[in-house]
């Protein structure tokens, strides 16, 4: 009987270790980036268009000019985020992750980071920058500010 129920908690555990699925890290993603950031995206919170400059985000937190015609192309956007306090340089790292492959990739041309101007339509605090989204589908864009989680923006881009 103690087999059977050792054999029982053994499955369990192997069924449950199989159940989550692994996030594989890019080896030059910043060392911030956490696997459990991934586990914990909400791909029911759609970004949406909020304020007078069709910026599409999550309101009075985080969102993008440019992210309302999202292409495959390159293309321009300007980010903004709000509630954040600025003193001296601000590191805005952009992680994006395709929900079906599961791939994390950096959607700035220029590589994961770029630096936070000051206050612009009302954010705290901006960045414009130039996208590449590599593939169809939803994404996931984890946003970080001086290397500390700050929010998720979920688009679906197929163009």
């Amino acid at each position: 009987m103690k087999r059977f129920v050792l054999l029982c908690a053994m499955l369990l555990v192997v069924v449950g270790c199989a159940d989550k699925e692994r996030v594989a890290m890019p080896e030059n993603i910043p060392d911030f980036v956490q696997e459990s950031d991934f586990a914990s995206i909400n791909w029911d919170h759609k970004a949406v268009e909020f304020g007078d400059r069709a910026i599409m985000g999550n309101a009075n937190k985080s969102g993008v000019i440019g992210a309302d015609m999202p292409s495959l192309s390159t293309q321009k956007w300007m980010w903004h985020l709000w509630g954040i306090e600025r003193s001296g340089s601000t590191e805005l790292t952009i992680v994006g992750y395709h929900k079906d492959s599961k791939s994390i990739q950096p959607i700035l041309v220029d590589g994961w980071s770029t630096g936070l101007g000051g206050p612009v339509n009302g954010a705290d605090a901006h960045s414009p920058s130039s996208v590449k989204i590599p593939k169809p589908g939803e994404w996931a864009i984890l946003l970080y500010t001086n290397g500390k989680f700050f929010d998720t923006l979920i688009y679906d881009i197929q163009e």
